[in-house]
């Protein structure tokens, strides 16, 4: 199978979900469904249901992290260097609106817009790969074509 890259945080924020599913969420859902065994008639009984699709996610997500977990290659970007890679922190500005954004590439698991986190598998990302400071790079995306000069790339 093919190795999940994967920064050393990413990886521990997983491993953290992992063990709270398993150590906290897991006996709390199977305690639930007890207790709403013992009010009677399953087939009327929501809390019971509710209780049994939890446990059915919680179950699904414990085995997609254990997958995830298992198929991870943690990369630390302090060691690396140069053109843009996995881990880079790259500071861009829009060639059309002179806007700075700064993202830094990290795993599919851990991508997370909001945190300026960047997929390695999005577009903007497969374009920077391998660029240095001053290119300038063209991204097609669903709001239409960008330009972004690279302004500065740091490994941390």
């Amino acid at each position: 199978m093919e190795k999940l890259p994967m920064t050393r945080a990413g990886y521990v924020k997983l491993e953290t979900e992992l063990k709270q599913l398993k150590s906290v969420e897991r006996p709390a859902i199977i305690n639930a469904i007890s207790e709403a065994r013992e009010h009677g008639d399953l087939s009327e009984n929501a809390e019971y249901h509710s209780a049994r699709e939890k446990h059915s996610f919680i179950e699904g997500r414990i085995k997609e992290l254990e997958s995830v977990i298992g198929l991870a290659e943690v990369i630390d970007p302090a060691t690396l260097r140069g053109a843009i890679k996995f881990g880079a922190t790259v500071t861009l500005v829009d060639e059309d609106t002179d806007e700075e954004k700064t993202w830094q590439i990290v795993g599919e698991h851990e991508a997370n817009i909001e945190a300026k986190m960047l997929n390695i598998k999005s577009p903007l990302a497969r374009a920077l790969i391998g660029k240095e400071e001053g290119d300038s790079v063209e991204v097609r995306a669903p709001g239409g074509d960008r330009s972004y000069e690279i302004l500065k790339i740091v490994y941390n």
